[in-house]
């Protein structure tokens, strides 16, 4: 059985191996910031399964580029654009699986064994919504809606590490924000009409 935990990825960068002038080579990203870049894999849609191979792709390439220099981009933002390009072109190859599937204790596995099975299918019942909704966008609003919504990253960094003008990265974020609120309401609204008919069948 395929175990749907989060990778236990240790984020144990040690500021006194990093550059003078801020720079950080590949291994230093990795020590950093690979928690970072699983998350945002995750949430793009690639599964556990895939994605140790992505995430090599993804530093094998801030490796090539020279690792990071200080900038308008974040190490996260730098990051988080070459980890979306490489998860577009997995998800191209038809090799991209069911987040939830992979994933299903990314938002209510914290709680552990012994947590409230009632609230664990409430939250499962989120994560699945959640899936769904992001599944409704391409793959540039999914990015950055990823990004500044769930990531916590700043418009301009997101500009920056994509390498898109600051007015066409807000410009996305709000059609992402406008077509996922739209989702959400059609799913949960699909959903209670679905469960219409069998509630009626169980009250009679």
């Amino acid at each position: 059985m395929t175990d749907p935990r989060p990778p236990s990825i240790k984020s144990a960068g040690d500021p006194a191996s990093l550059a003078a002038d801020g720079h950080l080579s590949a291994a230093d990203l990795f020590k950093q910031y690979a928690r970072f870049v699983a998350s945002f894999l995750i949430r793009m849609g690639i599964s556990r399964a895939d994605l140790d191979d992505v995430m090599q792709e993804v530093f094998l390439v801030a490796h090539k580029m020279g690792g990071y220099s200080p900038g308008p981009a974040k190490p996260t933002t730098f990051l988080a654009n070459i980890a979306f390009r490489a998860a577009t072109t997995h998800r191209r190859k038809g090799k991209v699986r069911s987040f939830v599937y992979a994933n299903e204790e990314l938002v209510g596995g914290a709680a552990g064994e012994t947590a409230d099975p009632e609230r664990s299918t409430d939250n499962q019942q989120r994560l699945e919504l959640l899936q769904r909704c992001l599944d409704r966008l391409d793959d540039d609003k999914r990015a950055i809606f990823v990004m500044a919504e769930i990531q916590g990253e700043t418009v301009v960094s997101i500009a920056s590490g994509l390498g898109i003008p600051v007015d066409t990265a807000y410009s996305r974020l709000r059609a992402a924000r406008k077509l996922f609120r739209e989702a959400a309401k059609s799913l949960t609204e699909g959903e209670s009409d679905s469960l219409a008919p069998s509630m009626q069948r169980a009250s009679t």
